[in-house]
């Protein structure tokens, strides 16, 4: 290297040291100012965010949502000082004021970074491996979109950091394995290898080879020192640069680094460092004792970078105009996808698909999810290995792969988990609408990624079939008793439960309108009967969450009930009102829809008579309907493995046992 060159070499590697200084001083002050929080991963992982921020990285506090802008997810929510930090000194609106009030009640910095609370942050994180499964469906979604419009200037890139922590979890294993598969090439995943866990040094517990574990996903590995500038700017270039495969760069990192007595040990990972070693670390590192100090020299490096990332942006929207002028029409349908634009007539298209005839929810959820398709262009399903079985496969378009970028139908692979939180990264990078889908009883493999999507507010639909006692033969282990319950639990979350083919085309309706949080599908397995619906009966009622179905004068009970158990409740109502006990029947496929209307419809729908419930699940929920929970008909017991209906009358779902239940309990 001539002098010359190796003068300015030394320069940018000064000049990345201070970013990187800075980066730590901001961590460590506002950890310590809050007296809560996790300094040592920022600390540690400031020379690879330096590099990545200022050299590689598109980005652009004039417009945060660039469609063409890199994604940067911390997979490893727990360190946000450090995102923090970049996105203060990439100019975006989060200011010291704002580091400052790091943890505090309705700040812009809480303890772990959340989605539409801070300008910049692509995701919510903190539950570990959730940020690297989403980043695995942000780089999916990018493939997509890229091929579906035939416009390369859409094939964004992903950049994840990951900890130990979070390679722990088996929720990496699962996205790895599939973006290793489907040759993931837009994937960039910076593990931070410090060896370092809150218990203590990682070899408690683990002793696993990363490296050769990724090559055997299907991964590009490298190896390098995280602290030295100039092996992170190589690897960068070469994790960047004509690959065909994900990129995995293992940067060995010190935690807490610059901390003299706390570097390298559990103490400095999520506590902060004390005021005296504060001090000590910034005398060490040469840098002044005033709190959150941010050196010019360090706001101009980002800069620079900005003014640079300024330019790809105007160019990238300039070249997008050049290619709108050569495709209008494709031009037009992608802005219609970016906007998730809704028909109007959305509901009525989907309840002609649904046809009026009596069929098992997932059926007719099949035939509706492949009309959203057809009118719905950011709509992308897929399934856990159980397509047969969910009917969710989009049946005009083919499955997305390593090959076929374009297809619609996505395989998971008997990995629920990792198909949550992959649906939740489709779901964010912005034009897609995606639904996943499962058995139910295996929605407990997915329950942080509907929390998180609950907690983000974003449109993802999770499906889920065989809702119910009536699996049958499959048994207790494949009979979901408790499932209802829990995902009611979740702020946020609308569960749907529909009855038949309009409640369906209802239940899909909300979901691909929605833009406030997710939906749950919960569907089944068994043909239902039609129900008796009053002519001239409005398929909107479904969408308030609860109607009045069967309207009886003189009634003296009211029976609430959802899906499956409509028609039961229905022929329980008959005989009723035969044996002389008038009685109604509603049928309430979203409770969380029906609870937020006004009281009137609320009080219009559940009557005065006495109100009795029947659902083949835990009851308990039901109780703010009924007040006493002996007029709540459920189950409270694992179920058994016979043919579904000796098991509904074993345990007492049958229109004989359900009327006398409401008898004896009035």
């Amino acid at each position: 290297m001539a002098p010359l060159q190796s003068r300015a070499m030394t320069a940018v590697t000064q000049e990345l040291t201070l970013v990187a200084n800075t980066i730590r001083g901001l961590a460590m002050d506002a950890v310590q100012k809050a007296d809560s929080g996790h300094p040592g991963m920022p600390m540690g992982m400031a020379e690879v965010a330096s590099v990545l921020w200022t050299e590689f990285l598109k980005w652009s506090p004039q417009e945060p949502e660039w469609p063409g802008r890199d994604r940067f997810v911390l997979s490893g929510g727990h360190g946000s000082m450090l995102v923090y930090s970049l996105l203060h000194l990439a100019g975006y609106p989060l200011s010291i004021d704002d580091l400052k009030q790091f943890r505090q009640m309705h700040s812009k910095t809480p303890g772990h970074p959340e989605f539409g609370e801070t300008i910049g942050i692509e995701t919510t994180t903190g539950p570990l491996g959730q940020g690297f499964g989403n980043a695995v469906g942000m780089a999916i979604a990018a493939n997509m979109e890229a091929a579906r419009f035939q416009n390369p200037l859409l094939l964004t890139r992903v950049f994840v950091t990951v900890g130990d922590g979070d390679l722990m979890e088996g929720l990496s294993h699962e996205v790895a394995t599939l973006a290793g598969h489907l040759k993931l090439a837009n994937l960039v995943c910076l593990w931070d290898d410090n060896g370092i866990t809150i218990e203590g040094h990682t070899d408690l517990a683990t002793s696993e080879n990363i490296g050769k574990r990724f090559e055997a996903q299907g991964w590009t590995v490298q190896s390098i020192d995280g602290h030295d500038a100039e092996q992170v700017r190589q690897a960068l270039a070469k994790a960047t640069t004509n690959s065909d495969r994900p990129q995995l760069i293992c940067c060995k990192t010190t935690i807490g680094k610059g901390s003299p007595n706390k570097s390298n040990t559990h103490e400095v990972h999520g506590a902060p460092l004390g005021k005296e070693e504060v001090a000590a670390t910034k005398k060490a590192l040469g840098m002044p004792a005033e709190d959150l100090y941010v050196p010019e020299a360090a706001r101009a490096v980002f800069q620079r970078a900005a003014q640079r990332n300024e330019q790809l942006r105007l160019r990238w929207h300039a070249d997008m105009q050049a290619h709108a002028a050569k495709s209008p029409e494709q031009t037009k349908a992608w802005k219609a996808f970016r906007s998730r634009a809704v028909p109007i007539d959305l509901l009525e298209q989907l309840v002609a698909a649904a046809g009026a005839e009596p069929a098992a929810t997932r059926a007719l959820s099949g035939n509706v999810l492949n009309k959203a398709a057809e009118v719905m262009p950011g709509f992308v399903s897929g399934s856990a290995d159980l397509d047969p079985s969910t009917k969710t496969r989009i049946k005009k378009s083919g499955s997305f792969t390593h090959k076929d970028r374009s297809g619609r139908t996505l395989h998971y692979g008997i990995r629920e988990h990792g198909m949550g939180a992959i649906l939740n990264g489709i779901t964010l990078h912005g034009g897609f609408l995606p639904a996943g889908s499962t058995f139910l009883v295996f929605a407990d493999y997915m329950r942080t990624p509907i929390r998180l999507a609950s907690l983000m507010k974003i449109p993802t639909t999770f499906v889920f079939t065989h809702d119910s006692l009536m699996v049958g033969e499959d048994g207790p282990t494949h009979q979901p008793v408790e499932h209802l319950a829990t995902l009611r639990l979740i702020p946020n979350l609308h569960v749907f439960r529909p009855a038949d083919g309009a409640e369906t085309a209802a239940a899909w309706t909300h979901a691909l309108s929605r833009r406030d949080g997710p939906v749950t599908l919960a569907l089944t397995r068994q043909n239902l009967p039609k129900l008796p619906h009053t002519a001239g009966w409005n398929p909107r009622e479904a969408l308030r969450g609860g109607y009045t179905l069967v309207e009886t004068a003189g009634a003296q009970a009211t029976i609430i009930a959802t899906g499956a158990e409509v028609g039961l409740a229905v022929e329980a109502a008959t005989l009723l009102t035969q044996g002389g006990t008038p009685t109604r029947v509603v049928s309430m496929p979203c409770v969380e829809l029906f609870l937020a209307q006004d009281a009137t419809y609320k009080a219009g729908v559940l009557g005065k008579a006495a109100v009795f419930t029947v659902e083949m699940g835990r009851p308990e929920l039901w109780c703010q309907f009924t007040g006493r929970l002996d007029r709540c008909i459920g189950q409270s017991t694992f179920g058994a493995s016979a043919p579904a209906k000796h098991v509904a009358e074993h345990f007492g779902f049958s229109a004989a046992k359900v009327v006398a239940r409401i008898r004896a309990a009035l």
